[in-house]
């Protein structure tokens, strides 16, 4: 049995748990939110709490016990708190603008490169900081990870986008390891 599986979720005041058939509807100041339970796991919510439990005692109903926990846990958290990803821009020249819904980033390529946001999902910009923000955790960490595959940071120079805090590590150039001969 999952250590995380077994942990009750509290329901905060403002936010609304259902359950409907397969799914999980979780309702709160930031939106609705829906997740999907496998067969193998059961959802019980009573006096202001939510208890995942395992239904079927198999191998994959205790691998998916602690996942399902921590999804659901996830969606309570985002219609109360919501998520955010903040990436760093280094580079020369490189920038990045909000133009209506979309995010235009000019990395060093002939082109703009235009990404779009769904509606629950916030762009913002600060000098060379992006604010991805949102209240689904899995399409604002996957909406930062496409941002940042667009031009990811290279070993040499260190220009690219990146996350805010992430080290990337330097690699010497040709010129370090001539002189060392």
């Amino acid at each position: 049995m999952s250590r995380i599986g077994k942990k009750l979720i509290e329901i905060p005041a403002g936010v609304e748990v259902k359950l409907e058939g397969d799914k999980v509807v979780v309702k709160g100041p930031k939106g609705t939110l829906y997740q999907e339970i496998r067969p193998e796991i059961k959802i019980d919510i009573r006096n202001g709490q939510v208890f995942v439990l395992i239904q079927q005692n198999t191998k994959q109903a205790s691998a998916l016990h602690g996942t399902a926990r921590a999804l659901l846990a996830n969606k309570i958290k985002g219609v109360t708190e919501g998520f955010e990803k903040r990436l760093e821009i280094q580079g020369i020249g490189y920038k990045a603008a909000v133009e209506g819904q979309d995010l235009v980033l000019n990395v060093g390529f002939t082109h703009q490169v235009r990404i779009k946001a769904s509606d629950d999902i916030k762009f913002t910009v600060e000098k060379n900081i992006i604010i991805v923000s949102g209240n689904d955790k899995e399409k604002v960490t996957q909406l930062a990870a496409k941002i940042k595959k667009v031009r990811p940071p290279e070993p040499y120079k260190g220009k690219g986008i990146r996350y805010v805090g992430e080290i990337v590590r330097r690699k010497t150039g040709k010129k370090a390891v001539a002189t060392t001969k």
